[in-house]
């Protein structure tokens, strides 16, 4: 598809670095840039003692969340690129989706390092564009390194629906890539069995008139996400395309695994559909 309405996702703290890389994002590709900054709201107190100093919070960070707006604007104001910026107050049962709901009214959701700085907005927030947009979310370790037509794309496959939804919202990126590699990181159990080759996706994509290369990798041992970055380095890949969470949030959390790795640290730009 064509990008034309990036969502930037930001705190209400030490943004200006994401928010400028995403103005150049944007201007670079004649794109309109949405900017949420969102503060996560405390509940409301259930004894009546502690309900002056909640509300005391309350009024600090409603605060502190129109000064980031007002920042953004300025900001923005002399890039001269199409925009608007829309803040986010809410506790944590409802933030995430509020994030998907305004999510789905762009192309793509761009998370950058700022929100690091408050880890459990920052899950919730990504929980929140993948869960409840039906929109992609592109993570980078530096906005700087995010580009919206990657030379040299890396498309994680395992056959699943999420790796499905993933190529198919790829398509236009990959169709104006050099090209791309197909890589499926094989445990022993599935290489012996070899009932994936990685051949039918790749018939789908030349058929796009992409340039394809299946590289089926040997975990031998180490993690699929370990794999899956070494090989984006010896690529030189602009872009990983992944699907996200083929499992339960939940199993993700208490076990780990390939989508919370990847969100964790990115070693190049990450796009993850659900």
């Amino acid at each position: 598809m064509t990008y034309k309405t990036l969502l930037l996702v930001v705190g209400v703290n030490q943004f200006e670095g994401d928010l400028r890389a995403a103005a150049d994002l944007c201007s670079a590709h004649n794109v309109h840039l949405t900017v949420m900054p969102a503060a996560m709201a405390t509940l409301p107190p259930i004894r009546d003692f502690a309900a002056v100093s909640w509300d005391y919070d309350r009024t600090s960070h409603v605060e502190e969340l129109g000064q980031a707006i007002e920042r953004a604007r300025e900001t923005l104001n002399n890039t001269g690129i199409s925009f608007d910026v829309l803040g986010r107050y809410a506790d944590s049962m409802r933030i995430e989706h509020d994030l998907g709901e305004c999510a789905r009214y762009s192309d793509i959701t761009l998370i950058g390092p700022s929100l690091r700085a408050d880890k459990r907005l920052r899950r919730l927030m990504i929980e929140g564009a993948l869960f409840h947009s039906a929109r992609p979310i592109l993570l980078a370790p530096d906005l700087r390194s995010a580009n919206l037509k990657p030379r040299k794309i890396l498309l994680a496959w395992n056959s699943s629906v999420e790796a499905v939804r993933a190529a198919r919202e790829g398509l236009e990126m990959m169709r104006g890539a050099d090209g791309v590699n197909v890589v499926l990181v094989e445990s022993r159990a599935v290489a012996a069995a070899t009932e994936e080759s990685g051949d039918h996706i790749a018939s789908y994509l030349a058929r796009q008139g992409i340039t394809v290369t299946i590289d089926r990798l040997r975990g031998a041992g180490r993690r699929v996400e370990d794999v899956l970055n070494q090989h984006a380095v010896e690529t030189s890949a602009d872009l990983i395309v992944m699907g996200a969470y083929g499992h339960s949030r939940v199993r993700e959390k208490v076990f780990g695994g390939v989508t919370q790795a990847m969100i964790d640290a990115q070693v190049v730009p990450v796009m993850m559909v659900r």
